[in-house]
C-alpha cells in the first residue's frame, strides 16, 4: 500500500543567529523560519501527503522559548496530517528534556493533537506505515540511533503491506552537519552506519543533520533544512527544501524536491586588477544580488587593489549593501595602489611639505605589514585635501 509524505528537518526555531548585530534584522531572519511553515502546510494540502516526518531539530535549543514553542505547534496543528518529529542533538531528548515538560505537553494537546514525538527506539505502527525512529537523548551520542532496528527486524513481525521507514539524526560516513559553514557541532558522534540496516526490510530512510538535500544511498536522502539558515560550502551543497516521497512496500521510493527556502544567500568573489576593474564590479554585484534587497544575505570576498578614488567608492558600496542586505560577512583584501595621478597629488604639495611627507610615507606602508593601516589613512587624507 503505497503512501506519500513530506521528509523534513533541521527546523531549527529560534535560531539565534548571534552573528547578525542588528536586532530588526536578526528578528527578521528568526521569523522567516516559522514563515516557512505556512509554505510546507500550503504543500501538505496542495500535495494531500499522508504525513509529515521531521528527522530532528524542530528546534534550535533543548530550551526553546515558550513563544517559539506555541508559535511551532500551531503551525504543526494547521497541517491536519499526522507529524512524526524526533529529537535531534539541538533540541535532543531524554529525562526532563523539552518534550516531557507540562508547557510543551499541554500546548500540543491543544495546538498540535496531530503531533507525535517519538522518544524511544521503538517502532510505531500506524495506518499508512511503519516509522523506525532513532530519536537522540544527548546531544552527542558515540552509539549509532538506529543500531537497535537491525535486532527489531529478527524480533517483530511487522504488516506485510505497509512501508517501513527510518527516521534518523546525525551523519554518515563522516559526512553531517559539521561540513557546514558556521556550524560548531562535531562530526565525530551520533553516527549512522547504513550499511548495517537491512536493506530489503526498509522502504526509506528519512535522515536529518546535514543542513542541504542530499541522497546518500538509493533509499536514504537527507531532506536539508526547509529554509537556509547558513552560507553553505561546496557545490553539491542544496538547502532550502522539503522531500515529497511516494514508497510502497518493497517498492523503489520516488522523491521530488520542493524548494520552501523564502531567503537567498549569496556567495560572490572578486578580484580587482586595477580602476578599469570597478565599474564591472558593480554590475556583476547588481546581477548577483537582483532585486531581492532585505530578502539576501551576502558572503563577499574581495582581492586584488584599486586607486584611491575607487577605494574610497568601493567602501561607501560595501556601507550602503551591509545596510541594505540583511548580512554581508565580508573577506576585504584589497590593497590601495594609488594612480600616477593620485601620487602626484598626494606627494606634490610645495605649500604643505607635511602632507607630502606623509603621503609618501602611507603609500610605501600600503604593501607592507601596516597595509591595512595604511590603506584606511590614505583614504582619509586623500578625502580631507580632495
Amino acid at each position: 500500500m503505497p503512501t506519500t509524505f513530506l521528509h523534513t528537518a533541521d527546523w531549527q526555531l529560534g535560531k539565534p543567529y548571534a552573528r547578525v548585530d542588528d536586532t530588526l534584522k536578526r528578528g527578521r531572519l528568526q521569523n522567516e523560519r516559522f514563515e516557512c511553515l505556512k509554505r510546507i502546510s500550503a504543500l501538505v494540502k496542495s500535495h494531500k501527503v499522508d504525513f509529515v516526518t521531521i528527522a530532528g531539530d524542530l528546534f534550535d535549543s533543548p530550551s526553546p522559548l515558550n513563544a517559539s514553542v506555541a508559535k511551532a505547534l500551531e503551525a504543526i496543528g494547521s497541517m491536519k496530517v499526522p507529524v512524526f518529529v524526533i529529537p535531534g542533538n539541538h533540541d535532543y531528548g531524554g529525562p526532563g528534556s523539552l518534550w516531557e515538560q507540562p508547557f510543551f505537553v499541554k500546548q500540543k494537546e491543544q495546538l498540535a493533537p496531530n503531533l507525535r514525538v517519538l522518544l524511544t527506539p521503538e517502532p510505531v505502527v500506524f495506518e499508512k506505515a511503519v516509522i523506525l525512529p532513532g530519536p537522540l537523548v544527548r546531544r552527542q551520542d558515540l552509539d549509532d540511533p538506529t543500531r537497535w532496528i537491525r535486532e527489531a527486524f529478527e524480533e517483530t513481525s511487522f504488516p506485510a503491506d505497509l512501508p517501513r521507514i527510518v527516521l534518523a539524526h546525525g551523519s554518515v560516513q563522516d559526512f553531517g552537519a559539521s561540513q557546514d559553514d558556521e556550524d560548531d557541532s562535531s562530526g565525530a558522534s551520533n553516527h549512522i552506519d547504513l550499511s548495517r540496516l537491512p536493506e530489503e526490510e526498509i522502504d526509506f530512510i528519512a535522515l536529518g543533520d546535514w543542513h542541504g538535500t542530499k541522497s546518500v544511498g538509493p533509499k536514504a536522502w537527507y531532506a536539508g533544512t526547509p529554509e537556509i539558515d547558513r552560507f553553505p560550502k561546496g557545490e553539491n551543497n542544496d538547502p532550502g527544501n522539503v522531500l515529497l516521497v511516494t514508497c510502497g512496500r518493497a517498492a523503489e521510493p520516488t522523491v521530488e524536491t520542493i524548494h520552501t527556502g523564502g531567503l537567498r544567500w549569496n556567495q560572490f568573489s572578486h578580484h580587482f586588477s586595477g580602476d578599469d576593474s570597478y565599474p564591472p564590479f558593480l554590475d556583476l554585484l547588481k546581477e548577483k544580488i537582483g532585486a531581492w534587497g532585505q530578502d539576501s544575505l551576502l558572503r563577499l570576498q574581495l582581492t586584488g587593489s584599486l586607486g584611491i578614488e575607487n577605494s574610497r567608492l568601493l567602501h561607501n558600496e560595501l556601507t550602503a549593501l551591509d545596510a541594505r542586505l540583511l548580512r554581508v560577512k565580508l573577506d576585504d583584501q584589497v590593497g590601495v595602489a594609488p594612480t600616477e595621478e593620485e601620487i602626484a597629488a598626494l606627494e606634490s604639495r610645495p605649500e604643505d611639505p607635511l602632507i607630502s611627507a606623509v603621503s609618501r610615507q602611507l603609500i610605501a606602508m600600503s604593501s607592507g605589514d601596516e597595509s591595512e593601516t595604511s590603506r584606511i589613512a590614505l583614504l582619509e587624507l586623500h578625502s580631507a585635501i580632495g
